[in-house]
């Protein structure tokens, strides 16, 4: 099964703030929906850009995906 990684995309001098507080609320998600993530978390690709992501298998991607709306994914390396 493959792993992805759903990422939204967070930029300009808040980025690191919002992508922050994008977490909580995809964490929130992940708990009420009892999703078996594998990991969420915030990650900074420069000062002024910051993404908050969810890595989860692909069987349940299509709902999150669909719910969430997230910017754009790819393959989960961990």
């Amino acid at each position: 099964m493959r792993r992805l990684k759903l990422i939204w995309d967070f930029k300009g001098p808040d980025a690191a703030q919002t992508a922050a507080h994008h977490l909580v609320h995809l964490n929130d998600y992940a708990q009420g929906e009892q999703l078996e993530v594998i990991a969420t978390g915030v990650e900074a690709i420069s000062e002024t850009h910051h993404i908050a992501f969810m890595a989860l298998d692909e069987s349940i991607m299509l709902p999150v995906r669909d719910a969430l709306k997230p910017h754009r994914g790819q393959l989960w390396e961990s």
